[in-house]
């Protein structure tokens, strides 16, 4: 028997005011009852609301778990805008006091062992609802379920995936980059193994940056390169069983030129230790900051290309390019502004309890999608059949 969903209350507290919070949060002010801005000091929250134009619509707080816990109450809906491992104790307060949880970011461990509780309360538990995470996710959902309509599930295929995002100055600089989230979390990406699937076999590079590629979008030319787990997205974008994969790749997207101009910083990557990388990433942060004079630029490219056995064929793709404006950045339009569409599907009561991500369907994903177009964010598709 499925778990009732407990009702929400109307009330959202939005936790962080930092890079990504952006006219999504104007949206919920719209939408829900009440919104709590959280943020390291109160003052802070205030002079967030201001700049988003959003005093007196929404209530400035001082953050703390327990501060924040004060004031849950049952069907409240919790969002994080915190660093990723401050989600679990986070989702963790939620599920004692009755809220709902939702994050842009990915499923770690430590979310899901508490998924079972909060789908037993009837608690919704939003994840992965950002740009990438999030948009990319809608993009492929969309474009697999074209493919298999015009190909057939039981129709022997190759196909190739690759899903490359990323955010890069407007203006590009002698760098190619401008630092605009977590220096230390750009590098350490940088130091994970990637896996992901080439020539028809998992493959897996313990430095990213040395399987970077050329990737022609729109006749422009950028570099990209694998990150993190790929492999079990071909599951969760639910290509046939029947269909083989030559390539499937979700990675990052940088300018043409970076992996020359990064070249000293690889050499720190291989050396270096914790120490010495977290230093570089502070000496990079104030070399290379993102000012209120630079506008940034996200890029993120989606395409599927499926060749039947039959001679059929299929092939489409997602882009969005987007450049901030001086009201704000790009990155904080598609991440606050797709959290917020998932935090109102919350609120309408259209989400079911347990883990719920930006896209689990092809019809969520197309729903997602209109809404997003109808939000501002903007996006083509070609189909090549």
């Amino acid at each position: 028997m499925s778990t009732e969903r407990a009702a929400a209350s109307g009330t959202v507290h939005w936790i962080g005011a930092g890079l990504s919070t952006g006219s999504g949060l104007a949206a919920l002010c719209d939408t829900a009852d009440r919104i709590r801005l959280w943020h390291r000091t109160e003052s802070r929250a205030a002079d967030a609301l201001g700049r988003l134009g959003l005093t007196g619509r929404a209530e400035p707080r001082a953050y703390t778990l327990p501060a924040l816990a004060a004031e849950l109450a049952p069907g409240d809906i919790v969002v994080s805008m915190l660093p990723a491992p401050e989600h679990a104790p986070l989702l963790a307060e939620c599920v004692r006091r009755g809220a709902h949880f939702a994050c842009s970011s990915y499923v770690s461990d430590a979310v899901l062992e508490q998924v079972p509780a909060a789908g037993k309360a009837g608690l919704v538990v939003l994840t992965e609802a950002g740009l990438d995470p999030g948009i990319d996710h809608l993009f492929a959902h969309a474009l697999v379920a074209r493919a298999r309509e015009a190909i057939g599930d039981d129709t022997p295929a190759s196909y190739t995936l690759t899903s490359y995002c990323g955010g890069v100055p407007a203006v590009p600089n002698d760098f190619t980059y401008r630092f605009s989230w977590a220096p230390a979390g750009v590098l350490n990406a940088l130091r994970s193994p990637a896996r992901y699937i080439e020539d028809g076999a998992a493959t897996v590079a313990e430095r990213p940056w040395e399987a970077t590629r050329r990737h022609v979008v729109e006749g422009e030319t950028f570099e990209v390169y694998p990150n993190r787990d790929s492999v079990p997205f071909v599951a969760q974008y639910g290509l046939p069983d029947a269909w083989t994969s030559r390539t499937f790749v979700r990675g990052t997207l940088r300018l043409e030129g970076w992996l020359r101009a990064w070249d000293g910083v690889f050499e720190e990557l291989r050396a270096g230790d914790d120490d010495r990388i977290a230093a570089l990433a502070r000496e990079l942060a104030a070399a290379y900051p993102t000012t209120d004079d630079d506008h940034d630029r996200v890029v993120l490219a989606v395409s599927l290309d499926v060749r039947a056995e039959s001679g059929r064929t299929w092939a489409g793709g997602y882009l969005l390019d987007l450049v901030g404006d001086a009201e704000e950045s790009a990155m904080a339009r598609c991440v606050s502004r797709t959290l917020a569409l998932g935090v109102r599907h919350i609120l309408d009561g259209s989400l079911p309890p347990g883990l719920n991500r930006a896209a689990e369907t092809a019809a969520r994903s197309e729903q997602w999608l209109g809404e997003l177009v109808r939000e501002g964010v903007e996006f083509t598709l070609r189909v090549d059949r």
